[in-house]
């Protein structure tokens, strides 16, 4: 038997029926807790001395989930096409974030299903899964996953619910091996176009803790934006170099028209349309980026102080280490 279930206000626990928005211990409503997002957003939550309710389908990993009970959170398995089960299971949340991942299916439907939850259980804000370069920028079409972004926002900013997106730019740890960027064993760092345009790079876990501290936060704008560092291609060779102790050099593989190419054939041969994360959907977010259309500014890197940013190269460094 298992301690997943939804409550009822009578059933619910203690320490949850306390943790509404009008105490000092806010009860938050997090979707997407299983991944690795989201269950640093929850920890840092829970060290801030908040109460996180996790809703997860029924037949979620149940190694995920115990690992999120022996981290404190209340675990909730909720149907999410039951709208009235899922709004009862927001009830009481001071704000709803979701660190969902998937394709049309999860980050338009089912975060719209979650934004009408929260709307209709008088949850006051709203955080969606963006986290990522600022796509209201970029011309529909340059990005499959970002347009999903931008058409769930067209229906957020609709709601009567106040709404705040987080956008981070380009995980950090993704240079560790993810994004063929940084190319450990020809020491050399792989670009198109310019090696002189800025970008934005932050870990995982600083847009976990700046997401747990936003989600605390009763009066976030509509847009936070942040970077652990703002990094050229010449800058990333720089940490490369130093983390590694190997002379790393620059590999220009011709102009944005180039990679431009290299998508449309990439995506002709290898669709691959049902995946999250195909290589051509990778490749339309480094060029998004090389462009330095989407580039965040300003930053709202100081609006909380107590977050030390991890630089390139000390993520780097951790895994030549």
């Amino acid at each position: 038997m298992t301690n997943d279930r939804i409550v009822t206000n009578e059933e619910e626990p203690r320490e949850e029926r306390k943790s509404d928005r009008t105490t000092g211990n806010p009860l938050i409503i997090l979707a997407g807790a299983t991944g690795d997002l989201g269950q640093r957003i929850a920890d840092y939550l829970l060290k801030s001395g908040a109460t996180v309710r996790a809703l997860v389908r029924p037949g979620s990993d149940p190694r995920k989930l115990d690992a999120l009970r022996q981290q404190g959170v209340a675990v909730v398995a909720v149907d999410f096409s039951d709208a009235a089960a899922l709004t009862q299971a927001c009830t009481g949340g001071f704000c709803l974030v979701s660190a969902l991942s998937g394709l049309r299916d999860v980050i338009v439907e089912l975060q719209t299903k979650l934004l009408r939850a929260a709307v209709e259980a008088g949850v006051p804000r709203f955080i969606p899964s963006d986290y990522c370069i600022d796509f209201t920028k970029l011309a529909p079409g340059s990005n499959r996953n970002l347009d999903l972004r931008r058409e769930f926002q067209e229906r957020l900013d609709r709601a009567p619910i106040a709404a705040t997106s987080i956008l981070n730019g380009m995980f950090t740890d993704l240079l560790n091996g993810q994004a063929p960027v940084v190319l450990f064993g020809l020491k050399r760092v792989l670009y198109w176009g310019d090696a002189d345009q800025p970008m934005d790079f932050t870990t995982i876990d600083n847009t976990a803790a700046f997401t747990a501290a936003a989600a605390l936060d009763p009066d976030t704008p509509r847009f936070l934006r942040i970077a652990g560092e703002v990094a050229t291609v010449r800058d990333l060779r720089k940490a490369a170099s130093a983390a590694t102790g190997n002379e790393f050099g620059l590999f220009r593989m011709g102009g944005l028209g180039v990679l431009d190419f290299m998508i449309n054939v990439t995506r002709t041969l290898f669709p691959q349309n049902q995946e999250v994360f195909p290589p051509w959907q990778g490749m339309q977010y480094l060029r998004n980026m090389l462009s330095g259309q989407p580039k965040l500014d300003p930053l709202d890197n100081d609006r909380y102080p107590h977050i030390r940013w991890t630089s390139v190269q000390e993520v780097l460094k951790n895994r030549s280490s």
